[in-house]
């Protein structure tokens, strides 16, 4: 599907806001109401939109200890790779989970209330898994930027 002007400036404003009604963005890109939703609906058919979230303040909601773990594995045969995979979607402390290049084969984003959650995490959960070669965890000091929206150009 290729994306017209209205399509990305639609797809701007969701992600600033989705809670925004159909009226009110019929508004900002001065269609129909019923031009929005058909536009938001195929968005949706397409795999573009995928989902709709609620961001949260990770400190006011008691997870406010930031680690980027990175892992490595034993071996990276496809067996080892699809187990720590799996593995690793199962555990909610982890937020994101990237295959990367480099030193390392992954890089987990974690999140937990102090260092002591950390550490329960690590030793009761994480190096419990599967084909884990080694960790090395990076704290978090200071959140410089966090966005989740993705600049459309034309």
């Amino acid at each position: 599907m290729t994306l017209d002007a209205t399509d990305r400036k639609l797809l701007m404003y969701l992600q600033q806001d989705a809670k925004q009604t159909t009226k009110e963005l019929s508004n900002k890109l001065d269609l129909s109401v019923t031009a929005v939703y058909e536009r938001i609906r195929k968005l949706e058919r397409e795999g573009i939109i995928s989902k709709y979230v609620a961001l949260l303040e990770k400190g006011k909601v008691g997870k406010g200890f930031v680690v980027f773990c990175h892992v490595k594995l034993v071996q990276h045969t496809r067996e080892f790779v699809t187990q720590f995979e799996k593995e690793v979607k199962s555990l909610p402390e982890v937020l994101e989970c990237y295959h990367v290049s480099g030193d390392y084969d992954y890089i987990l984003k974690v999140m937990v209330a102090d260092m002591q959650a950390y550490r329960e995490f690590l030793v009761t959960k994480l190096t419990t898994l599967h084909h884990i070669g080694s960790t090395h965890s990076t704290f978090m000091i200071g959140e410089v930027k966090n966005s989740a929206l993705i600049e459309l150009s034309n």
